[in-house]
C-alpha cells in the first residue's frame, strides 16, 4: 500500500472559517508560561503543546501569519508541518511566508515525508525546505507509517532514510522521527532504526477501551525515544445521533473539564513529552489552556475519564485488524487522519 495515496487530499474540511478569525481565536490565551519538556536525546526543550500547521489550511496568508506570530506570543514556538497539508503544499507556503523574518533559531520546526525510496524522498525534502524558507528542519519524520512492510522499505536499501541520513550530514536535518497509526508499524519502526522521536494517537478513549497505544509508548521507554501524541483530545468517532459541531472525521472533546482531564491525563503519561491537537485554532486555543493549568491526575480523576471512554467509539480496533490483514486503507477523506 502506497502511503502517498492514503494521505492524498490530507486536510480535507479543516472547517470553514477555521482561520478568518484567528486573531480572534487566539486571543482568548493571555501571555504567560506553557510547561515545556526536553525531546529525549534531541536535548531540545519544547512547550508541551506544538502548533498543528494543518490548521493553516483554510484562511489566507494574513491569517496565518497572525496566527503562526500569536502561537509564538503565547509560548508555542514549536510548529508541525507537513507536504500532505493543503492543496500542493499550501500549508508549508503559508508557514513559511508567515515565519519569513523570525530568527530561525527561535523556533522548532518540524516536517514530514510520506515518501518511501531516497529520489522521491529528497525531491520532497528539498522541495520542503524551498516553501518554508528555510535550510534545515529541527525534526523530519515518516509520515503516517500503517504496516510493517513499509517500515522495511522506507528503512532498507534505497529507502527514504538513508536520503534522511545523508541530509542530516549535509545540516539539513536534525533529528530525525516518525509517525504511525497502527501498533505494527510503530514498533517495526522503533525496532528498525533508533529514532529520536514518536509520534502516534495516545488518547484516553483508545488507551482505556483498548489498550492502544500501551504497547507503543512501554518500546519508546526502552528505546529512549521521545513520544509526541497526537489525537490528545479526541473523543472517538461521531456518533451517528450526534450533531457535528466540527466539520471533521473524529470528534473532539468540547466540554471543559473532559478536556482539561484529557490533557491532564496525557501529560501525565511517563514518556510524555507534548502533544499537537486536533488542526482548529479554537481547539488549539483550549489545549494551550489546559496545558498551562496542567497538574498530574489524580487516580478518582482517571476513573473519571474511564467512565467517559466507555461511552465513546474507538478509532482505531478496525485499522489495526485491516493493517494486519495488509488491506489497502482508503485514500482520505473517508480515513482522514493526520499528524
Amino acid at each position: 500500500m502506497k502511503r502517498r495515496s492514503f494521505l492524498a487530499g490530507v486536510g480535507g474540511a479543516v472547517g470553514a472559517g477555521a482561520l478568518a478569525n484567528a486573531a480572534d481565536a487566539l486571543n482568548a490565551v493571555k501571555p504567560g508560561e506553557i510547561p515545556r519538556r526536553v525531546l529525549g536525546r534531541t536535548g531540545h526543550s519544547l512547550p508541551v503543546v506544538g502548533f498543528p500547521g494543518l490548521a493553516l489550511k483554510n484562511g489566507d496568508q494574513k491569517s496565518a501569519t497572525e496566527a503562526l506570530h500569536r502561537s509564538m506570543d503565547i509560548g508555542v514556538d514549536y510548529f508541525d508541518v507537513a507536504p500532505a497539508y493543503g492543496k500542493d503544499g499550501e500549508c508549508e507556503i503559508k508557514m513559511g511566508e508567515g515565519l519569513k523574518g523570525v530568527p530561525r533559531d527561535k523556533y522548532f520546526l518540524a516536517c514530514k515525508t510520506q515518501k518511501d525510496d531516497a529520489k522521491e524522498g529528497r525531491l520532497e525534502l528539498e522541495r520542503s525546505l524551498k516553501r518554508l524558507n528555510t535550510d534545515h528542519f529541527d525534526l523530519y519524520q515518516l509520515h503516517c507509517l500503517q504496516r510493517e512492510d513499509e517500515v522495511k522499505q522506507a528503512l532498507g536499501p534505497g529507502g527514504v532514510l538513508e536520503m534522511i541520513l545523508k541530509a542530516k550530514e549535509e545540516g539539513k536535518v536534525k533529528h530525525i522521527g516518525f509517525s504511525a497509526h497502527t501498533t505494527e508499524a510503530a514498533l517495526a519502526a522503533l525496532d528498525g532504526f533508533a529514532f529520536d522521536t514518536c509520534m502516534f494517537p495516545i488518547s484516553f478513549v483508545e488507551w482505556f477501551q483498548t489498550g492502544f497505544g500501551k504497547e507503543v509508548m512501554a518500546r519508546a521507554a526502552e528505546k529512549g525515544t521521545a513520544v509526541i501524541s497526537i489525537k490528545p483530545v479526541s473523543r472517538g468517532l461521531w456518533p451517528k445521533d450526534v450533531k457535528k459541531t466540527y466539520d471533521w472525521w473524529y470528534r473532539p472533546l468540547e466540554d471543559p473539564a473532559e478536556f482539561q482531564l484529557s490533557m491532564d491525563w496525557v501529560l501525565s503519561l511517563p514518556g510524555m513529552v507534548t502533544t499537537l491537537p486536533t488542526s482548529f485554532l479554537d481547539v488549539f486555543d483550549r489545549t494551550v489552556t489546559a496545558a498551562r493549568n496542567h497538574r498530574p491526575i489524580r487516580a478518582e480523576e482517571t476513573g473519571k475519564l474511564k467512565e467517559l471512554a466507555a461511552n465513546c467509539v474507538p478509532i482505531f480496533r478496525n485499522e489495526e485488524k485491516k493493517a494486519a490483514a495488509s488491506f489497502t486503507l482508503p485514500a482520505y477523506p473517508s480515513r482522514p487522519w493526520k499528524a
